[in-house]
Parts: structure tokens; C-alpha cells; sequence
């Protein structure tokens, strides 16, 4: 069977939600027995988006093998079994950097490079290579940013081509669009999907499907509607409403047989989806949890939800997994140093602290940590998180006055996390930290060994710092251990806490590899600690209410 390929486009508006509907349709061929992979193409002129600002860009993703990547990168490896790796993000900095490489050896012999033929067959051939070597049956592209922009015209263009190329059976266009509601009118209105159509039609892409983005369902008048004027048969008028949970989409996409329509629209011999362990294992304990348990997470993006997506998910996974609802409170480190970590955090059942840089808000993450190790409150620290749990260890426990990280104090006395070695003689600072997946040897006997049940684990990292091993005696002397580090022992990689619920940090990004059927062991461990003290500080509260002191 030749490799089919479905192109995943936006229109209207960004944010839509283009990577869950890409995501989605991968989880909806899996469950068809369909061998998939995704790719996404970012229309910006960085190389990749690891020196970008959060506001700017959300988090950065990390695959396997240390690629600085698109968050919905994300979404597709926790929908599907895709592994995902520096070929499933493309960008345009990549592009014309390869083809001004190749123009600078002379591999063009002398022809004048343009956007057509050379920038779009660029584009083809990564498209083409992200599966080369692979077992595949299907590769969903994903074209960043909306129709009409200019940046994403050669990406257009290149898939207009590729889809001549490989035949109109084997490679079909899938559009997310817009059709808002006008509440004065009480209406739906289609008109902004024509003109979206419109202009790809423009560029001389028919969509086959559209799915239409609503906060209302759409009435058999309006499909018609939109298929009368976009081209586009009736029954691949899609509704994609708003949801309570994204991982009810392809559920409600299977439901008005998008499975059906791709495989007929792909000439694929398939059964149809079966969704069913999906909507049992994720979906219904995810709306319907029993109980519930309140989880801090305090950093300094809080503003925006794109900047710590992957830890909210994971947290949902933990949720999931406990059968409770996770209710996050998201927590401004920065507000905490005006205010205090008392007035903030108080009757938190657990506290997180997510990977960061730069030393705004550190003190008010130091106070937090603080809060949480002397208020016996579960506490999870991520990568910058454990560096905090570290410093405040070393401060006030260790007695050691001005201990830090010489990332905010060059001069300070006690450096308990410095520099990694080889980052001393890194100048540039894009793609340049200590990335993708690295071996981690567990300690027995440790809660971590209890949350893993195993010796050995692979953790994705980004970072350039790390704890200084000139303090681990008088640390485990206090009562912080390792345990987990580096096969060759110099790195550690985790500490936790002695004589405390449940204190554990770790240098790495766990939520990373964590999916809403397969949550990662850290973060349920986390969730349940947190649970059981939630539940413990009810009954002392309900305990002290009865007695007569509290009266």
C-alpha cells in the first residue's frame, strides 16, 4: 500500500486547535490498526523555538532525541503512539538554512535559488523524510499559523505540489476553521469559513474535509450551507464544538464518522475505530472523577496556559489515574515574595515547581519550597524545581548563608548548583543545553524506586545547570539523598527528602512522557500523596472543629 498522507490546515483565527485535531485524527487511525505519524510546520524564521519567550511561543517541547520543538508535538505523542523526533518539527529557519548550505556548496550548479522550486521542494522532502525508514501507513503535516498568512504560503504551495505528486488518492487536506457565534444576532456564521476556503482555494488547495470550529451545534442548514459554497460534500461538514475534556475530540469526531470518511477519501480497507478503552480508561474518568485534591503550581508564566502545557496535562494523567479532579492553582512566585507563601499557599494539598530560567520570581520559588518541606506538604519540584528544592535546603537546613546557583549569583559562597561542565565554553545559546533523553539509575528502597519499580529509567532533559557534588555528603547528612543519578554516578538526577510524605526532585522533564492512559510515575505518585494529605488535613480541621477549643 503506497504511504498516504493527510494535510492538517487553519483558517480564521490561530489557536483553534489545530494539534489536538491532528492528534486526534492520529488517535482515530491507530485505533483502525493504522501505522501513523506526525509533523508539524512552523512558518517563523527561528531554527527552533528554544530561545524563545514563553508569552511568545508557550513551552518548548523536548523529544527523545533532544530536539527544542513545538508544543504540539506534545499533543501528538500523548494521543498516539508516535515518538516524535527532530524530523516531526520543521521550521523555517531550518528550510532556507539547508537550502542556503546547499546553494553555498554549489549543489544547485549555478541556477538562481527561489521560494519555487527550491524552498517548497525542500519542504516535500522533509515531509517525505519523516517517515522514510519506517513502517507507515499514514503522515499527518500539520501547517502552522492560518491561511492568508505570508509566511505560510510556501509551506501551501509545497503541499499543493506534493499532493499532484503522490495522487489524489493518497493525500488529502483536512481544514480547521472558524464558524463564531454573534450573540446579538443569536447566529452562526459561516461567511468567515467561505472566505478562508476561499483563499486557499486561491492558492489551488480544494479541502476535502472541513472541521468547524463551534460553540454551538451546527444545523443541517448550515452544513449545507458551507458545503455549497466551499465545495465540500455535506457529510465532511464536520462539527467540532467545545468540549470539557480535549480527549473527548476524537470521540466526537469518530461519532460523525470522520474514520469513514478518511478512509474512503484514502481508499484505505479498514474497520472502523474503536474508541471504546479510550472512552472508558480516559474519557469517563476524566468528566465523572470520585474525588478531588488542590495542587500549587507556582512559577513565572503564569498568565499563560501554552507556557507549562505538558505539567497541567500531566496532572490531568495524575487525575486521571486517582480517579480525582486535579484543581490547579496557579500560583506567581513573584506574587509570593510581596506577599508570602503562608497567604498564598495555605491549604494546598501539594506543591509543584516547574522548569524555568532567568531569577525573577526565585525567591518567592525558595519560600515556596521552604513552605512546603516545613509544612510536611507533598512537594514536586521539575528540573529549576529541584535547583529551588536545593537552595533552600542548603540555606536553611545545611546553614549555609547565601547558598545559590551560580545561574542568579556568580559570587555566591556556596554554590550547591552550578554550571554544568561542558556548558563553561558554550557561546551561543540556542540548541546548545544538556538535551533529550538521558539513562538514570534508581536507588532502592527510595520513594522513587516505589514510583518507578524500577532500577533503571530514561528522562528527557533540558538544562545547564545541575547539582554540585561537593555538597552531596553534607546534604544526605541532613537528610536529603540521591535517589537517582547518572549510570557513571557523577550527575545526580533526583533527591528527595527523608522523613517527609513525600518530597521528590528531579533535574529532568517527567511530563514529557506522561499520557492520559499511561501517566508517568512521578506524577502519580505526586498526586497521590497529595490525596492522602488533603484527606489527613480534612480530618484534623473536622477534629478541631468538633472540640470544644475549636467551638
Amino acid at each position: 500500500m503506497p504511504r498516504k498522507y493527510i494535510f492538517v490546515t487553519g483558517g480564521v483565527v490561530s489557536s483553534l486547535g489545530k494539534g489536538i485535531a491532528s492528534a486526534s485524527i492520529g488517535k482515530i487511525l491507530e485505533s483502525m490498526g493504522l501505522k501513523v505519524t506526525l509533523q508539524k510546520c512552523d512558518p517563523y524564521i527561528n531554527v527552533d523555538p528554544g530561545t524563545m519567550n514563553p508569552y511568545q511561543h508557550g513551552e518548548v517541547y523536548v523529544t527523545q532525541d533532544g530536539a527544542e520543538t513545538d508544543l504540539d508535538l506534545g499533543h501528538y505523542e500523548r494521543f498516539t503512539s508516535c515518538l516524535t523526533a527532530q524530523a516531526n518539527n520543521m521550521t523555517t529557519g531550518q528550510v532556507y538554512d539547508s537550502v542556503i548550505r546547499k546553494e553555498r556548496r554549489g549543489d544547485y550548479l549555478g541556477a538562481t535559488v527561489q521560494v519555487v522550486p527550491h524552498i517548497t521542494n525542500e519542504i516535500k522532502e522533509r515531509i517525505r523524510a519523516v517517515g522514510r525508514g519506517k513502517r507507515l501507513d499514514v503522515v499527518i503535516t500539520e501547517i502552522g499559523g492560518t491561511v492568508g498568512d505570508i509566511e505560510s504560503l510556501p509551506y501551501l504551495e509545497a503541499i499543493r505540489q506534493m499532493r499532484f505528486e503522490v495522487g489524489r488518492k493518497n493525500a488529502i487536506n483536512i481544514h480547521l476553521t472558524l464558524v463564531p457565534y454573534i450573540k446579538a444576532a443569536a447566529e452562526l456564521k459561516t461567511k468567515p469559513t467561505q472566505h478562508s476556503v476561499g483563499r486557499l482555494r486561491e492558492i489551488g488547495i480544494q479541502p476535502d474535509i472541513l472541521l468547524c470550529r463551534t460553540e454551538k451545534p451546527l444545523s443541517k442548514r448550515a452544513k449545507a450551507k458551507i458545503s455549497l459554497f466551499c465545495n465540500v460534500e455535506e457529510e465532511a461538514v464536520i462539527e467540532a464544538r467545545d468540549v470539557r475534556s480535549i480527549y473527548e475530540v476524537p470521540l466526537m469526531l469518530k461519532e460523525q464518522g470522520l474514520d469513514r470518511l478518511i478512509t474512503r477519501l484514502l481508499n484505505l480497507r479498514r474497520p472502523a475505530a474503536d474508541l471504546k478503552d479510550w472512552k472508558k480508561n480516559v474519557v469517563q474518568r476524566a468528566l465523572r472523577p470520585k474525588r478531588s485534591v488542590r495542587v500549587a503550581v507556582v512559577g513565572k508564566y503564569m498568565e499563560l496556559q501554552d507556557a507549562y502545557k505538558s505539567i497541567y496535562e500531566a496532572l490531568n494523567h495524575a487525575g486521571i489515574a486517582n480517579d480525582v479532579r486535579v484543581e490547579v492553582k496557579k500560583v506567581d512566585a513573584v506574587e509570593i515574595e510581596e506577599k508570602s507563601a503562608d497567604k498564598l499557599l495555605s491549604g494546598m494539598d501539594g506543591i509543584l515547581i516547574p522548569g524555568g530560567f532567568g531569577d525573577r520570581g526565585i525567591e518567592g520559588k525558595i519560600a515556596s519550597a521552604r513552605f512546603a518541606r516545613e509544612k510536611q506538604i507533598p512537594y514536586f519540584g521539575i528540573c529549576l524545581g529541584m535547583q529551588i528544592a536545593t537552595v533552600e535546603f542548603a540555606r536553611n537546613v545545611c546553614n549555609l548563608k547565601g547558598a545559590n546557583s551560580t545561574e542568579f549569583n556568580k559570587e555566591t559562597a556556596h554554590p550547591v548548583i552550578s554550571l554544568l561542565e561542558e556548558q563553561k565554553k558554550v557561546k551561543d545559546l540556542g540548541g546548545t543545553m544538556r538535551l533529550g533523553a538521558y539513562a538514570c539509575k534508581i536507588k532502592r528502597g527510595t520513594r522513587t524506586h516505589k514510583a518507578y519499580e524500577k532500577d533503571r529509567i530514561s528522562e528527557r532533559h533540558r538544562h545547564r545547570y545541575e547539582f554540585n557534588n561537593e555538597y552531596r555528603k553534607l546534604f544526605a547528612q541532613h537528610g536529603m539523598v540521591v535517589s537517582g543519578h547518572s549510570p557513571n554516578g557523577q550527575l545526580v538526577e533526583i533527591m528527595e527528602l527523608e522523613n517527609h510524605p513525600w518530597f521528590v526532585a528531579g533535574q529532568f522533564h517527567p511530563e514529557f512522557q506522561s499520557k492520559p492512559d499511561a501517566c508517568h510515575p512521578l506524577f502519580r505518585g505526586f498526586v497521590t500523596a497529595s490525596l492522602e494529605n488533603g484527606q489527613h488535613r480534612k480530618k484534623e480541621e473536622a477534629a478541631h472543629a468538633e472540640s470544644p477549643a475549636g467551638t
